[in-house]
């Protein structure tokens, strides 16, 4: 889940995929609808930021956008009325072997693993074979949590793993190259070689505060197998995909045989592709799904439905309540987050593998969603499409964007902005464009350039970010640092 670094396969690459997209478009395997066919089209055509700037609307294509983005592939699936509407893929799976993204492309789910690894865990406390109060011990055979002082002899809980309130370390996971040996998951638990990452352990107390911890979902997978006796991806097969009718899935790593040649490649942001096409991840409740949008949206549906009593396939109407029940905050619930939007609830996920990104979303009511999953590390492209779909669809409140007015500042107090900033052994550029005021630094997506929209003197706005951006001046009004949220950028004096 953590983004590398690695050398180009060719230059070609990056070259062959910017001129390729406008020819390899779209894909759908089948013929909607004129109707269904007119929002295809509203959804390709309406991309926008977060934020619009009165009098100066941006909207994007699709086309645009992927583009913009140097994103290979994508591949949406729509829900209206708890039924799939329309699924289509567009760009290239492998832009070397020129594989094109077709609605059964299949990806890394990443994080979005864990929702259905919670109904997984559920079925088994509904089965009566797991209690969710219980000590997470109690079901351990393999290896025991090995409490200490930290946990200040609190035990932790299933429903502590799922909802991201153990207080259990291990934020997420990086996965393994191929050739690379794979640890076990007592390894990966204990943080021995050849595992990648460190043990899985407190941090403080269970059930005072959310912190997102993939190792204490990785504990529940160890759980599953403990007390099911069965491989962990040979269960979730048996009595979470198969029987929601998700039969291009699955968590088995690394994949099987048959399913190689509908594997999407991975890719960075600046069209590298990920040695060997993708990593493994042994941790599979956490990040190890492999899956495409049509599957993944019969999931949403299974829960919109289960939700109103309609359907049971795995979980009954009162236990899918439970799991979409925050836990202690109001929105961490069990394996998914409630989103409240205006009054309008929602649950959703998003994903994240080396190469690949991903989000779903559904409504609780009405029936409505979407899933984008897509083979490139940029999570900007997946919230302009979902905000698209529901702009397209009208759902109640949802992803309008906000309106701020633009402030014009004079070329000659535009200087007072410009030059670094630095935190830490990051460094940040202000710079000035023909075409207006730039914000430039690298992070693990590439190098990065998003144009500064002035709301004010002290403040401004970006439309690839929803952040707060805040200038920070000494007594005599002078700018020394720009505030990002809570991070402190210190302006370096030239």
């Amino acid at each position: 889940m953590i983004i590398n670094n690695i050398i180009y396969k060719s230059v070609f690459t990056l070259l062959f995929f910017c001129t390729s997209v406008s020819f390899l478009y779209g894909q759908s395997s089948k013929n909607y609808s004129t109707e269904i066919q007119s929002k295809i089209k509203q959804v390709e055509n309406n991309l926008s930021g977060w934020v619009q700037i009165e009098n100066n609307p941006q909207m994007w294509t699709l086309e645009e956008r992927m583009k913009f983005y140097h994103a290979n592939g994508v591949s949406i699936a729509v829900i209206k009325d708890y039924k799939i509407e329309w699924a289509k893929g567009y760009g290239w799976a492998d832009s070397l072997e020129q594989k094109p993204v077709t609605t059964k492309t299949l990806f890394q789910a990443g994080s979005n693993s864990k929702s259905l690894n919670a109904v997984g865990v559920l079925k088994l406390v509904q089965d009566g074979k797991l209690n969710l109060n219980a000590d997470i011990n109690t079901y351990l055979k393999l290896w025991k949590f090995p409490y200490d002082s930290l946990s200040k002899g609190k035990k932790i809980t299933i429903a502590n793993l799922l909802s991201h309130t153990g207080g259990i370390s291990v934020h997420g996971f990086y996965g393994y190259k191929k050739g690379e040996e794979i640890p076990t998951i007592k390894q990966i638990l204990n943080g021995q070689k050849p595992a990648n990452s460190e043990a899985i352990r407190s941090m403080y107390e269970p059930s005072i505060k959310y912190e997102y911890s993939g190792g204490g979902t990785t504990i529940s997978q160890l759980i599953i197998q403990d007390v099911t006796g069965k491989p962990y991806d040979e269960f979730m097969w048996e009595h979470v995909l198969k029987p929601m009718g998700m039969t291009n899935s699955s968590y088995t790593q690394p994949p099987v045989s048959s399913k190689l040649n509908l594997l999407a490649t991975g890719y960075y942001n600046d069209g590298k592709a990920v040695k060997g096409n993708y990593h493994i991840y042994p941790e599979q409740a956490a990040a190890g799904l492999w899956t495409n949008p049509t599957d993944l949206a019969k999931y949403v549906i299974e829960t919109q439905l289960s939700l109103k009593g309609k359907s049971q396939k795995v979980l009954s109407r009162d236990m899918t309540t439970v799991r979409l029940t925050p836990y202690i905050d109001d929105k961490s619930a069990l394996g998914v987050f409630i989103i409240n939007k205006n009054g309008i609830k929602n649950f959703e996920h998003g994903g994240v593998d080396e190469g690949f990104v991903s989000q779903y979303i559904g409504t609780f009511e009405e029936g409505n969603g979407v899933v984008v999953m897509t083979n490139t590390y940029n999570t900007a492209l997946f919230d302009e499409i979902i905000r698209s779909v529901a702009l397209t669809y009208e759902w109640k409140n949802a992803y309008t964007p906000e309106i701020k007015k633009e402030r014009y500042i004079k070329d000659e107090d535009l200087k007072s902005y410009l030059g670094k900033y630095t935190s830490g052994d990051k460094n940040f550029f202000i710079t000035k464009k023909n075409n207006g005021v730039y914000f430039n630094f690298n992070d693990d997506r590439g190098n990065l350039t998003w144009k500064i929209h002035f709301i004010n003197t002290n403040n401004f706005c970006m439309i690839e970010n929803n952040s707060d951006f805040n200038f920070v001046r000494n007594i005599s009004g002078k700018i020394i640092a720009l505030k990002w949220n809570e991070e402190i950028l210190k302006k370096v004096e030239e």
